[in-house]
């Protein structure tokens, strides 16, 4: 165990590095987080396609991934915490501030679905608002209903005291945020290509099995 351990033994020193080197990974794993995601989303932005071009992609993809992480530390979180018996280091009130987390960025991400559908509006260009229009109307009509009520209307849930200390309820909710960041993916890349500038090269797009 020693040979495993990498010489750790327990020992105040070896605490002491450990929490310095925590403190260091967390302060690098920050401006991580902002910077590849806001990257990512310029990939977007920078293209002409109605649905990415807006300069809202960076902060709207690093409020979404801070939303979609803490969900996914949430579901693997709650069952390891029950299996081996971490309820004394993984507390309620961890989890609780985990959901208050999920709570602000998800409220962040609602803003941005709002704010697509009003600069589109506001901006008088016929692209983004038919892109809009074919959001709430076009075949894939039911996709873009499910995220905004999944992403926009289930983390609003946890406003709730009750709600936000029940883990039942934190679980659920982590997961429908999981499917509903797989659905707004779905939403920016397929329903923004699947009707571009050019009628002709209209298509619809249906995942195969293994997709």
């Amino acid at each position: 165990y020693g040979i495993f351990a990498l010489g750790w033994r327990g020992a105040a020193t070896h605490w002491h590095r450990y929490n310095r080197t925590y403190l260091i990974l967390a302060a690098l794993a920050t401006p991580l987080v902002v910077s590849v995601h806001s990257v990512i989303s310029l990939d977007f932005t920078v293209a002409i396609i109605p649905g990415w071009h807006s300069t809202m992609f960076p902060p709207y993809f690093v409020a979404g991934a801070i939303f979609a992480g803490f969900a996914m530390v949430a579901i693997l979180a709650i069952p390891v915490r029950k299996i081996y018996g971490l309820e004394d280091f993984i507390t309620m009130r961890h989890l609780s501030n985990m959901a208050l987390i999920m709570l602000v960025s998800g409220s962040i991400v609602l803003y941005a679905y709002i704010l697509e559908i009003f600069i589109a509006w506001y901006s008088g260009n016929q692209f983004e608002q038919y892109m809009i229009w074919n959001r709430f109307n076009g075949p894939y009509r039911w996709v873009y209903y499910a995220l905004l009520a999944i992403n926009g209307i289930s983390p609003q849930l946890f406003w709730f005291s009750r709600v936000r200390n029940s883990l039942t309820m934190i679980f659920i909710i982590s997961i429908l945020i999981s499917i509903g960041m797989w659905i707004e993916r779905f939403v920016i890349v397929v329903v923004s290509l699947h009707r571009d500038f050019l009628p002709l090269s209209w298509s619809m797009y249906c995942g195969s099995l293994w997709e």
